[in-house]
Parts: C-alpha cells; structure tokens; sequence
C-alpha cells in the first residue's frame, strides 16, 4: 500500500513486532495455563489473543483517515470489554468447579510473559505521537505488565499456601484491569471525536 509516511511506515513495523510477539505469547501462555490448571494464566492468554487483534486493527489504521482510526480505537475497547466478561466466566466456573493451579509454572510463564510485554512496551514508547490507537496499544501493553506481576505473586501464595483462592483472584484482577484499559480507550476516542468536531 503506498501513500505511507516515515512516521506511518514506523508505526506499521513496530506493530507488527508487537503483533507477532503477543501472538506467541497466547499460544505459550494458553498451554501454560492449561498444563498449570490456572485461570490467572488462561485469562492472560485470552487477554495476549485480545491485543493480538486489537494490534492488527491498529496496524491497519495506521497512515488511514482521523475517522477511521476512532473507530479502530472503539473496536480496540469493546475487545477489551468482551475479553473482561469472558475471563468473569471462567472464574466464576473454577470457583463453582474447582481448580488445583500449579504454583512454579504460573510464576515461570509469568516471567516470560513480563519480559516480552517490557519488550513490546518499550517499541512502542519510541514512536512519538499522539494518535490514538498508538496510545490504546500502549494501554494494552501496560495492562499486561500489571498482569503479569499479579500471575507471578498469585503463584507464589499457591505454592506457599496450597490453595487455589489466589488464582481466581488474579483472575479477578485481571478482568478488572481488562475492564479499565477497555474504558479508557473508548473515553480516549470519544474525547478526541468531540475535540475534532469542536475544532470544525
């Protein structure tokens, strides 16, 4: 596709590292979580397969008209949102089922985990701009930093504690945190909607 900028041709590179490197991440933590018994670990799967989507319609937003990029912003946060409700579910049936997580391997893909979304959080901190989709990848790289360290505590109080309460906590967090990054998103597109209309 021609028509791009410098700026716009950076962008499209950096995102689809990003891309690429939350896609592995879903296929290692979804395996993890499923090996380990862990929803912390399955929710973050779910949240990396989540960004991986929202990174793609951010890498096809870029370089495209202000309009266009709103509503890949909107579509980033409804994912978001969905992504939230689904990871309630999924603690709400381990509560009801039952669950025995594995503590080492929580902490281990969590490790991983956190060292990739520093990765990522980092080429995206290097291109300056204030587009918005640009800072809704961003929102979505922090979230998953935050995760990660919840995973990595939860797994500890599993192996000290033998229970699996911690787990389906994090989980809890996890959502909440999906839910607030998902919020802010679509407040973010929302304001830059009414500063654009209101500068017409």
């Amino acid at each position: 596709m021609t028509g791009f900028s410098a700026e716009d041709h950076e962008q499209r590179r950096t995102l689809l590292l990003v891309l690429i490197l939350n896609g592995l991440l879903f296929l290692g933590l979804g395996v993890g979580g499923l090996i380990a018994d862990s929803s912390a670990l399955l929710a973050n799967a779910v949240d990396n397969a989540s960004d991986s989507a929202v990174y793609l319609i951010s890498f096809l937003a870029v370089g495209r008209a202000a309009t266009w990029k709103r509503g890949a912003a909107r579509i980033s946060g409804v994912l978001l949102l969905l992504f939230a409700a689904g990871v309630l579910i999924d603690v709400g049936r381990r509560w009801w089922f039952g669950t025995e997580p594995v503590g080492w391997t929580m902490m281990s893909m969590a490790l991983v985990a956190a060292v990739v979304n520093l990765i990522c959080l980092g080429l995206l901190r290097r291109i300056r701009t204030d587009d918005v989709n640009m800072r809704a990848a961003e929102t979505f790289s922090l979230n998953d930093f935050a995760s990660n360290g919840g995973i990595l505590v939860a797994g500890g109080l599993v192996l000290w504690l033998d229970r699996a309460w911690p787990d389906l906590v994090v989980g809890l967090i996890v959502a909440g945190i999906a839910v607030k990054g998902g919020l802010e998103i679509l407040e973010d597109a929302r304001k830059e909607s009414e500063g654009r209309e209101g500068a017409v």
